[in-house]
């Protein structure tokens, strides 16, 4: 069952957001105490005469090291193409302002542009006259595709695993990504828990389109590579749990889906899976498995 995008977004902001500032904001994080971080219930905010109300993505509330004070961290993350964003942004800042300005002594907006378009997005919104400036707001953005991913490689930052494959790369690239997402995600297993690195997961798997002879490649390549890892690297594939079925399903035929399924639980084996490593990651009792031994 597939994942709304939006949700998984969300939740992978909410669960890695120390993670999310010191990849993309480095500075910021410096200045910020996350263990006196908590997010606030959704905000929803009305314009002036009422006509249009919205609710904030993501609200946060955190220590601000220079200011010694609580600050709001507003979360805004837009996928699509919307020329008056800036201006919405603006509105935004201006009703948390209004409405926590006595309590927080600094409210920063951070937008997160997710279009596979590669555009400049404006941030600034200006009104000024001649000789007198009235109004400057900017806020932060990321901008996911002009990211370079290699510059990213070599991480060991939960987010950058897991939007990796939304970053600039080409065509050609796509594999080697791949491969390197995979790497990543290996190192992570380390210390991150089993619902954090699933969330790391559904969230790549939104954006990866597996190729199966291509993944069949790269699990040998990382099995060469970690030979101690080979009987988790399963994990890192749900595709791999899917193969058989969609197989069988494509002709038509009962029978092409046990063959299928036959052939995938063969390759695994052959590939130094343990027999019950290879159950549980196709749903099949062990000694169905060992029967294909």
């Amino acid at each position: 069952m597939s994942i709304p995008h939006d949700e998984a977004f969300k939740k992978l902001l909410e669960t890695f957001f120390e993670e999310f500032i010191e990849l993309f904001f480095p500075e910021l994080h410096a200045m910020l105490d996350y263990s006196e971080t908590r997010f606030l219930m959704q905000e929803l905010l009305v314009d002036i005469v009422g006509e249009e109300a919205r609710e904030l993505d993501l609200l946060l509330e955190t220590r601000y090291k220079g200011l010694d004070g609580y600050i709001l961290i507003h979360l805004e993350p837009q996928s699509y193409r919307d020329t008056a964003f800036h201006e919405r942004m603006f509105i935004y800042f201006s009703r948390l302002f209004e409405r926590y300005r006595k309590d927080h002594k600094l409210i920063i907006p951070i937008a997160i542009f997710t279009s596979d378009e590669v555009r400049e997005e404006q941030d600034t919104l200006e009104m000024s006259i001649p000789e007198h400036s009235i109004l400057r707001f900017q806020f932060l953005k990321v901008e996911l595709r002009k990211q370079n991913w290699r510059r990213f490689i070599d991480s060991d930052n939960a987010v950058a695993a897991a939007l990796i494959a939304k970053m600039g790369y080409t065509t050609r690239e796509a594999r080697e990504v791949r491969r390197e997402f995979l790497r990543m995600f290996i190192k992570l297993r380390t210390r991150l828990d089993q619902g954090r690195l699933a969330l790391i997961m559904s969230v790549a798997d939104l954006y990866f389109k597996p190729d199966r002879t291509q993944d069949e490649e790269i699990l040998r390549e990382l099995i060469d590579h970690y030979p101690e890892e080979g009987e988790v690297i399963m994990e890192l594939m749900p595709a791999w749990k899917r193969w058989g079925y969609e197989e069988g399903k494509a002709e038509g035929k009962a029978e092409g889906k046990e063959e299928g399924q036959a052939e995938l639980i063969r390759k695994l084996l052959l590939n130094g899976f343990s027999p019950e490593a290879v159950s549980e990651a196709v749903e099949l009792p062990l000694d169905k498995i060992k029967k294909l031994m």
